[in-house]
């Protein structure tokens, strides 16, 4: 007869990550050894430093909150479908952390011993799980990042991060290597664990890793009295020695620690034992590595049920940026993993504003970020520029349409700016009618901009080409980029015009190659990094990737790198220019973590001689593109 209470248990449980990558045959299975918990408001599911229980729980119904009694600070709040109580799955280890019912609550007991192999042969399971563990042992609220990169993205966040995360970075490890020989004492080796203050010491032989001893084997083999302190460490070493090579990732240390149920790793020059040791790796290092990475951001964004639960992560997200530049890690790669981060910051917002909406959108809508967060490189914080399109309805009914997405975008606008986005000066926000539009009413504008290009409209114009889709419906921004390039290819004189408004800022240094700095004003002898040097190289990549209809590339790196691509005779110069872009991106996101602004203006007084050499190697390529556009469009003759 079929067990009624486990078949809803596994039909609760498929609608949940990891257990919706299980087999059918595998989660009925678990779900007949599963025990339903009942817990009070209040009551204790377990203590901070209690021995870990043989399961880990998952929440049916109710909340349970995560806290750290040493300070009071609760570092999760789980709730319907939420994982907690992994660390005796993954390091074996009491409990950091206090897990308490903060209401009423329904817990499945997932017994380890029957989930472990299924985690162990379902990547995909075993992934999240990791994830599941970063994100409730460590507060990702932290301040402190150190720039680690952590996996991949689980089939369930695919449609919000495509971020490049697995095999990324080698997890970083110990090179001080404390070893002994094979005849060594106990003791002697305990002393020097001691004094060198590890969990573990190596036996090696001929500068090979024979085995390993570590404090758990000095508990159960030495402090039981199974053998005494004189005893030679070879005779209670555990041996053969797990090795892997040096360059081994976060998530495979992880599942390899997972795996053969140990708490080291020893790293060789080609990951066997028959050559030299380079390092060890032991759990404390992966649990630091786990602590902030974006995999656990992700989660706390998604997690957030108010705008002002998305502040502190904001805050991660920056000491994440500045973990990462100070890694070297590749600006590309950065402005990636910080964009999605920001557009997942943003996506929350748009969706706590629509659930305060009294009612669903009356059609559909497209939200798009424009200028330098269009195009992926708003790393800090900056004002906002954003637009709204939504889809067409009657001329009845276009009042009362336009009304409910003013009042929309008024929430998401006020939202941003309680996260740390300014308001924009110039106004160019969804709220602000001008910027929020029916598709024909998009089209009618951009069309009065490509054929009517003064100075005002190209500025515009400029602006709003560098847009990217982050929350909505693709067909109206894909509709928008058809009209767009329609009506450029009818009007190309349009490309002059953008093209001169390309050159309104000449070559960044005078006389002498001296910074020309600014004049007057509250910025009064700073160098304007942004109007001077960015500017230039991001509205020479526009005009010229806008010229062969390329629709779906933003970012300026990327565009140079497309047209060296479309334009192989002058790929030196784009190739320089998008490395340029990225130099000069990260010189004004490094001044500006330091000094607590835009970085946008620069006090030479501050900068070494080396920095602005650096600086200095980046104005020869602007004046270079600017004269290829001046060539392009015919500019010298006008």
């Amino acid at each position: 007869m079929k067990n009624t209470i486990s078949q809803r248990v596994a039909d609760f449980l498929k609608n949940f990550p990891p257990f919706n990558g299980l087999k059918d045959d595998d989660l009925q299975h678990l779900s007949e050894q599963i025990t339903i918990i009942y817990q009070e408001k209040d009551s204790i599911i377990f203590t901070e430093k209690e021995l870990g229980h043989d399961h880990f729980y998952v929440i049916h119904k109710g909340a349970v909150s995560l806290s750290r009694k040493t300070n009071n600070t609760i570092v999760d709040m789980c709730d319907e479908g939420d994982i907690f109580g992994l660390r005796p799955l993954m390091a074996n280890e009491n409990y950091e952390l206090e897990a308490k019912a903060h209401e009423e609550s329904i817990l499945y007991a997932i017994p380890i011993a029957i989930f472990k192999p299924l985690a162990l042969h379902n990547t995909a399971v075993g992934n999240f799980l990791i994830e599941s563990f970063a994100s409730n042992t460590r507060n990702p609220y932290s301040k402190n990042h150190r720039g680690k990169l952590y996996s991949d993205s689980t089939e369930s966040d695919k449609n919000t991060s495509e971020l490049p995360l697995v095999d990324l970075q080698p997890v970083h490890y110990s090179k001080k290597i404390i070893s002994c020989g094979p005849r060594t004492t106990v003791k002697k080796a305990a002393e020097i664990m001691t004094t060198k203050r590890v969990g573990a010491i190596v036996i090696v032989k001929d500068l090979l890793p024979i085995g390993i001893i570590t404090d758990k084997d000095l508990r159960n083999k030495i402090v039981t009295g199974d053998y005494p302190i004189t005893t030679a460490v070879n005779k209670i070493m555990t041996t053969p020695v797990i090795t892997y090579p040096k360059n081994l990732t976060i998530t495979q240390a992880q599942m390899a620690m997972m795996k053969s149920n140990i708490s080291h790793l020893c790293l060789t020059k080609d990951g066997t034992v028959d050559t030299k040791l380079v390092g060890i790796l032991s759990k404390h290092d992966i649990m630091v590595a786990l602590g902030n990475n974006p995999a656990v951001l992700i989660k706390a964004i998604k997690r957030a049920k108010k705008v002002k639960h998305l502040k502190p992560v904001r805050k991660s997200i920056m000491g994440l940026l500045q973990g990462y530049l100070a890694s070297n890690i590749p600006m590309t790669l950065i402005t990636k993993i910080i964009s999605e981060l920001n557009d997942a910051c943003l996506k929350q917002v748009i969706k706590i504003s629509l659930e305060k909406m009294e009612t669903k959108p009356p059609v559909k809508f497209a939200w798009l970020t424009l200028g330098s967060q269009g195009r992926s490189e708003q790393m800090l914080h900056t004002d906002q520029d954003n637009a709204l399109i939504f889809e067409d309805v009657s001329e009845e009914m276009l009042p009362k349409t336009t009304t409910y997405f003013l009042a929309f975008s008024t929430l998401v606008t006020k939202g941003l700016n309680e996260i740390g986005y300014e308001y924009c000066p110039a106004e160019m926000m969804a709220s602000n009618p001008q910027w929020c539009l029916s598709f024909s009413e998009w089209k009618k504008t951009t069309s009065h901009w490509i054929i009517n290009p003064g100075v005002d409209e190209v500025l515009l114009s400029s602006i709003f080409f560098d847009y990217n889709l982050v929350y909505g419906d693709v067909s109206l921004v894909a509709g928008l980029s058809e009209h767009i390039f329609y009506t450029v290819k009818k009007y190309p004189i349009f490309f002059v015009h953008l093209a001169k408004g390309a050159l309104q800022n000449p070559s960044p240094t005078g006389f002498f190659r001296k910074f020309l700095v600014e004049q007057d004003g509250a910025h009064k002898d700073s160098f304007d990094v942004k109007s001077r040097a960015l500017r230039p190289l991001t509205d020479a990549a526009r005009v010229l990737i806008l010229s062969h209809t390329i629709k779906s590339i933003n970012n300026t790196a990327e565009r140079f790198e497309k047209l060296a691509e479309l334009e192989p005779n002058n790929k030196e110069i784009y190739m320089a220019c998008s490395y340029a872009s990225k130099a000069l991106l990260k010189f004004r996101t490094k001044q500006g973590l330091a000094n607590n602004d835009s970085g946008r203006y620069i006090a030479l007084n501050n900068l070494s001689k080396e920095e602005k050499i650096k600086l200095k190697r980046t104005f020869k390529t602007i004046k270079e593109i600017q004269e290829l556009v001046t060539l392009r469009f015919q500019l010298k003759s006008m």
